[in-house]
C-alpha cells in the first residue's frame, strides 16, 4: 500500500462508521500520520436506512464521502480496501490492495448481520445494514407489487404483497410502520386496481415484547402505535426457516411470503489474526478494558459495536449505537495524545443520552434517563435529533425537505426501480 513517508507515528483506523469518524475528526491536531481504511468510500447514517428502504429517501441523502469529511486533517489519508488479517506480531494491516505497518491500530468495523448459523435464512432473507441492502429491498419490494398488478393466482399475488419482517428492534418496528404508511397513504394510489387490504405486514420478535432495549412503556407504546396501523405482531414466536417462498415458525406454523427482511440481530465484524482471549466467541466482539485498549494487545484498540466493555453499570456491554461509539471515538482521540505526551489516560464513562425509535407518522418512542414518554412530541424530538446528526449540511437540507414534502403530501417519493433485484433462488 502506498503512502508518502513520514517521521512520525501512524495511526491506523478501520472503519469509518460513527466510532472512526469521530477518533479522526479528533485527531486533526496531533503529531500523527492518520489512515483511515474502509470497503467503502462513504461513511453511512444507518439510523435512517429504512427510509430509503421504503422510498423515502435517497441514498446519496443519508451517505457521505469520507474523504470530504475529514479533508481538513493535514495528515490524514484514506484508502479504500478490505481488511482480510491482521498481524499483530510485526503490526502489520493486510489488506486487498496491499500491507500497512502501523503504530497504533485501531478496530472500527462495527457489526454485520446475524443468521445464527441457519444458513437457509441467510440464503434467501433480505438484510438491511448497508445501502446497497435498503436499493434491493426498495427495488424488490416494487418489483413485486408491479407483479402483483398483473398476476391473475390470487395466492401468488397475496404472497407478493406479504411482507414479513423479523426482529421487533428499532430497525424492525421503524420499517414495519414505514410500509404501514406505504399501505395506507402511498400504495392505493398508486396502485388502484389492486385491493391493497390484501396487503399484510407482520412483524416477529422472539421475546415478550417489541423494542426490548427500551423501557417498558416505551414497547407498549410502540406495540400500540403498530396495532393502530394495522401491523400484525408476533411475540414469542422464533421463524426457523424460510425458502424463498414459504416462511415457518417455532410453533410450526408457516406463511407464504416473498418480502422476507431479517433485522433479527447482529454480530461484530471482527477481523483475523487475533488471540481467542481478545474476543467474545458469542458475539464476535473484541474485549476491551476501560481505556477501550483490545485483551492482550496493548497497541491495539477497538471502538463502537465492535468493542465489548463490561462495567458495573453495563455488565452486558455498551448498547450498540451511535452514542457511545461517538463518546469512545472522542475519548480515544484524547487518551492517544496522551499516550504521545506521557501522560496516563482516562477510563471511559458512557453518558447515556436516551434512546428512541419512530414508528409512524407523529408515532414515536423516546426514553431519556428519568422520563419515557411516545406520541407526536417524541416524534418531533426523533426528527430534530436525526436531522442534527446526519453529516454535512446539504444532507440536512435534503433530508429536511424531502420529511416536509412527505408530511405534507403523504407521499414518498423515491418509489424507483433503479436496480432490478434478482433473488438467489
Amino acid at each position: 500500500m502506498t503512502l508518502p513517508n513520514s517521521e512520525n507515528r501512524r495511526i491506523v483506523i478501520i472503519g469509518g462508521g460513527f466510532a472512526g469518524i469521530s477518533l479522526a475528526k479528533k485527531l486533526g491536531n496531533l503529531n500523527a500520520q492518520i489512515v483511515m481504511i474502509d470497503k467503502h468510500n462513504y461513511h453511512t447514517f444507518q439510523p435512517l436506512l429504512y427510509q430509503v428502504s421504503t422510498g423515502g429517501l435517497e441514498p446519496d441523502s443519508i451517505a457521505y464521502p469520507l474523504r470530504k469529511i475529514l479533508k481538513r486533517l493535514k495528515n490524514f489519508h484514506f484508502r479504500w480496501a478490505t481488511v482480510e488479517r491482521i498481524d499483530p506480531v510485526h503490526s502489520i494491516v493486510h489488506t486487498d490492495i496491499g500491507e500497512l505497518e502501523y503504530d497504533y491500530l485501531v478496530m472500527a468495523t462495527g457489526t454485520k448481520t446475524n443468521f445464527f448459523g441457519n444458513e437457509q435464512i441467510e440464503a434467501n432473507a433480505m438484510p438491511m445494514k448497508n445501502v446497497p441492502q435498503s436499493l434491493n429491498i426498495r427495488s424488490y419490494m416494487l418489483q413485486n407489487f408491479e407483479r402483483a398488478d398483473n398476476c391473475e393466482d390470487a395466492e401468488e399475488r397475496k404472497a407478493l404483497m406479504n411482507f414479513s419482517i423479523v426482529g421487533g428492534g428499532p430497525t424492525g418496528v421503524e420499517l414495519a410502520g414505514a410500509f404501514a404508511e406505504l399501505k395506507k397513504h402511498v400504495f392505493p394510489k398508486d396502485y388502484r386496481h389492486l385491493n391493497i387490504e390484501e396487503m399484510e405486514i407482520h412483524l416477529f420478535e422472539g421475546g415478550d415484547r417489541v423494542l426490548p432495549p427500551m423501557s417498558l412503556h416505551a414497547s407498549k407504546k410502540a406495540n400500540q402505535f403498530l396495532d393502530e396501523l394495522g401491523v400484525h405482531v408476533h411475540l414469542n414466536n422464533l421463524v426457523k426457516d424460510y425458502d424463498g417462498e414459504v416462511m415457518t415458525m417455532g410453533d410450526g406454523t408457516s406463511i407464504k411470503t416473498r418480502n422476507f427482511i431479517w433485522t433479527a440481530g447482529v454480530t461484530g465484524a471482527a477481523v483475523k489474526g487475533f488471540t481467542k482471549e481478545a474476543l467474545l466467541d458469542r458475539l464476535n466482539r473484541f474485549k476491551v478494558n476501560e481505556y477501550n485498549q483490545v485483551t492482550g494487545y496493548e497497541k491495539i484498540f477497538a471502538i463502537g459495536d465492535i468493542a465489548y466493555m463490561q462495567t458495573e453499570a453495563y455488565p452486558q456491554g455498551h448498547p450498540q449505537m451511535a452514542q457511545p461509539a461517538i463518546q469512545q471515538g472522542e475519548l480515544l482521540a484524547r487518551n492517544l495524545k496522551s499516550l504521545f505526551d506521557g501522560k496516563p489516560m482516562k477510563p471511559f464513562k458512557y453518558k447515556n443520552k436516551g434512546e428512541m425509535a419512530t414508528i409512524g407518522r407523529n408515532k414515536a418512542v423516546v426514553d431519556l434517563p428519568k422520563i419515557s414518554f411516545g406520541g407526536f412530541i417524541a416524534w418531533f424530538i426523533w426528527m430534530f435529533v436525526h436531522l442534527m446528526s446526519l453529516v454535512g449540511f446539504r444532507n440536512r437540507v435534503i433530508v429536511f425537505f424531502n420529511w416536509v414534502y412527505n408530511y405534507i403530501n403523504y407521499d414518498k417519493a423515491a418509489r424507483l426501480i433503479v436496480r432490478p433485484f434478482k433473488p438467489k433462488k
